[in-house]
Formats: structure tokens, C-alpha cells, sequence
């Protein structure tokens, strides 16, 4: 039986293309690109939606709470082997006002939740991959995105990898800083949104990885 990954994120996960607004193809976002390198022993699953947050409601859109998905997306595609979580980018926007560390303790929030649902794992076994995402380029301010995202955002974003790092120790889980990746970087149309080739590099150093933590 092939072993299931559920990559649980935001747009970065779901592929959105900033440079035609729309989404990168099956042949160019990081999650199939992973499970093509991955092979016939896995099972990636894409649960990536625009706009999504760790613990935080919108007040300009609905269903954007990862916190409040996260049980029934799991159950849906139990028995999951390894989650891998990549939020954190939508949490610096200006209306949240919040700080890293608040994120982080947002992060942790979610995983622990993710982690107590034993009923989800496969052997009731917890594994996580928590990724920090590359951080937003400081470009973002000169473009159409800087409206919805407002003041401070580069700096915040560029915060995330060290108390994400403390929480990953903290709760026992796998990490992976996504901005240290040589080549993972962002399209120049909004500085936020991942290039074509941060696709690629982002699957390629995951493969490397999940080989690793599965064996």
C-alpha cells in the first residue's frame, strides 16, 4: 500500500501563478513534480488554498483558518504517513497584526492539534515536516499585492525560519527552511508567489528529504 503525504499549506502549495494569475500545471507545481519524483510507493496529496492562515480568521474572506480545516482534510485522507505543512506567509499581513513569534505560536497550535489526531496516522504514529516559507521579497511593495498584504510583511516573513525552527524542536518534527534552498525564489510580479524554477528545486531538495525521513 503506498504511503500518503498530505502537503498542507496555502498558495504557494495550490500553485498559484503570479505571473498570469492563474495556476501552474501539473507539470510545474512543487506537489506533482514530488510525487513524480517520489514514485509509485507515495501518494501526494495537494491541500493548498490562497489566502490560508495557521490559526487566524479573515475578517475579508471566509474558510482561510488552517486550524479549522486541518482535522477533516487529515480524515479525508487517512491513514496519513507524513504531513508536511508550509503556512505562515498569509499570517504577516498587515490586518492580522501580529508578530513572528505569534505566527509561531500559531504554527504550534496547528501542529499540535495535527499531531493529537492519532485516529488520522498511519499506526497512530505522528509525522511532520514543517517548512518554513521563503520569505516575501522586498519588490512586493511596488506591485498590485502590496494593497492586500500592507507594511512590514518582508520583515516578519524573514523572521519565520528561526521560531519556526524552535517549535519543529520543540514538538519533535522535521524541518526545512524553503527560503535556504539554493534556486527557490520568487516571481518578480509580486515578490511572494513562487518562481516556476522554485518549483522545481523546492520538489527536488523534498524528494531528498522525504527519502530520509521515511526510510
Amino acid at each position: 500500500m503506498a504511503k500518503t503525504i498530505v502537503c498542507f499549506g496555502d498558495s504557494n502549495t495550490h500553485g498559484y501563478n503570479s505571473q498570469n494569475m492563474g495556476r501552474f500545471t501539473e507539470k510545474e507545481r512543487w506537489t506533482c513534480l514530488l510525487a513524480e519524483m517520489l514514485g509509485e510507493e507515495y501518494l501526494v496529496r495537494e491541500e493548498g488554498m490562497g489566502g490560508r492562515t495557521t490559526v487566524f480568521d479573515d475578517p475579508l474572506f471566509e474558510g482561510l483558518c488552517g486550524l479549522d480545516y486541518i482535522y477533516p482534510c487529515m480524515m479525508t485522507h487517512e491513514p496519513v504517513s507524513l504531513l508536511i505543512v508550509m503556512l505562515g506567509t498569509n499570517d504577516v499581513k498587515e490586518r492580522f497584526a501580529v508578530n513572528p513569534e505569534n505566527i509561531a505560536k500559531g504554527m504550534e497550535r496547528l501542529l499540535t492539534k495535527a499531531m493529537r489526531s492519532l485516529e488520522a496516522w498511519e499506526n497512530q504514529r505522528p509525522n511532520v515536516l514543517l517548512i518554513a516559507p521563503p520569505p516575501i521579497e522586498k519588490g512586493y511593495e511596488t506591485t498590485f499585492i502590496y494593497g492586500e498584504m500592507g507594511d512590514h510583511c518582508v520583515e516578519k516573513s524573514q523572521k519565520l525560519a528561526a521560531v519556526y525552527k524552535e517549535v519543529a524542536n520543540r514538538l519533535g518534527c522535521h524541518f526545512l527552511d524553503a527560503g535556504a534552498i539554493e534556486g527557490v525564489s520568487m516571481y518578480p510580479y509580486d515578490y511572494m508567489h513562487l518562481s516556476l524554477e522554485g518549483h522545481r528545486r523546492l520538489a527536488e531538495e523534498l524528494a531528498k528529504v522525504i527519502q530520509e525521513i521515511m526510510q
